[in-house]
């Protein structure tokens, strides 16, 4: 693929627990990105839970993984930033399916642009009591005892513990609030290192495009639990944020 096509982005597809009309949709996403874009960047929560035990990975998400493994032997790379639900990615996405996975936010030139990027969880202010989970959960020591469980009883745990389905037809009232704290982060960020000119996030699952300043933006992805929201990132042009549903 020539560099000088676009950047996809997308985030919090949740596979596995997502409406499954939305997760059928964003694999006919991806099969679309694969035949324009130059990359692909999946910004958090691209599965519900993902988690790679001693004994294996987690369970279910057999499609979406030989449809990664296909677009990334087209010669299209993906780059998936761990979220909060799926942030315990590691060896077997890299080398059996061919991705970059990242546990952190970065900053690279995308199609130009010099942008952040991150998930968005645990940033701006707010959800300080997920903070503290946030260590607990990402330390050595919970993750070295969670990857000693029996995959069904890990899997298990977790869908116990994720709120997705519970949401697929409601919008939480603090999802605002998440997504105003997260859009103030963005626009200060922005603020303080002048070399940046975009700043992605997913998390809140509210699509939005923002240009505090001429020329420099922040970019919320959105979701595909409420919606099929994604962004186009083109050379010398500005961020499209763009809805599936209306190809």
């Amino acid at each position: 693929m020539s560099t000088s096509q676009p950047i996809y982005v997308a985030s919090d597809v949740h596979f596995g627990a997502g409406p499954p009309a939305h997760q059928e949709a964003f694999l006919e996403w991806l099969d679309h990105a694969a035949s324009c874009a130059s990359s692909i960047l999946i910004n958090g929560d691209l599965f519900d839970f993902w988690f790679e035990y001693q004994w294996g990975i987690t369970r279910g998400h057999e499609a979406l993984l030989e449809r990664l493994r296909m677009v990334v032997a087209a010669g299209v790379p993906i780059t998936l930033m761990g979220g909060n639900h799926d942030w315990w990615g590691g060896r077997y996405l890299r080398d059996e399916i061919g991705v970059e996975f990242l546990h952190e936010p970065v900053t690279r030139s995308l199609a130009g642009h010099t942008t952040r990027v991150a998930h968005g969880d645990g940033l701006g202010v707010g959800e300080y009591g997920y903070r503290v989970l946030k260590t607990v959960l990402r330390s050595s020591v919970t993750t070295l005892a969670f990857g000693m469980l029996p995959i069904s009883i890990g899997d298990r745990i977790a869908g116990r513990v994720s709120d997705t389905k519970d949401r697929w037809d409601q919008w939480g009232d603090g999802q605002q609030e998440r997504s105003n704290a997260l859009e103030a982060w963005a626009i200060e960020t922005l603020a303080e290192h002048r070399e940046l000119d975009l700043v992605l996030l997913g998390h809140t699952h509210l699509p939005l495009l923002r240009e505090p300043e001429e020329g420099r933006w922040y970019v919320n992805s959105g979701d595909w639990v409420f919606h099929q929201s994604y962004v186009i990132l083109d050379n010398g042009k500005p961020p499209r944020l763009l809805d599936w549903r209306e190809r």
